[in-house]
């Protein structure tokens, strides 16, 4: 196999772990502070910092869908790899 094969397969494998990720994925961070007594969410919103009470019963769901997310930005970032691999394969 060669090695524009393997980058190929490659690049097809992480795109379609990629988009399994889609579905429920997060960009935020949910956080206790001791002087509340629940969670809260906090994440971007139009350039600005914005906090959400977040209800106990959600907090597992919303953990999940961070970790899913950061799984999703360091999947992107190994496809961006193998893409400028095969951009330099090709270029020669």
């Amino acid at each position: 196999m060669s090695k524009l094969e393997i980058l190929k397969n490659r690049q097809e494998r992480l795109k379609s772990e990629i988009i399994a990720l889609l579905d429920d994925y997060l960009i935020g961070s949910i956080g206790k502070s001791p002087s509340m007594s629940g969670h809260n969410l906090t994440t971007k919103v139009d350039g600005k910092t914005v906090t959400l009470y977040a209800r106990k019963a959600v907090v597992p769901k919303a953990l999940e869908m961070g970790k899913r997310y950061n799984k999703m930005w360091t999947l992107i970032q190994k496809l961006s790899k193998v893409n400028w691999e095969l951009l330099n394969l090709e270029n020669k």
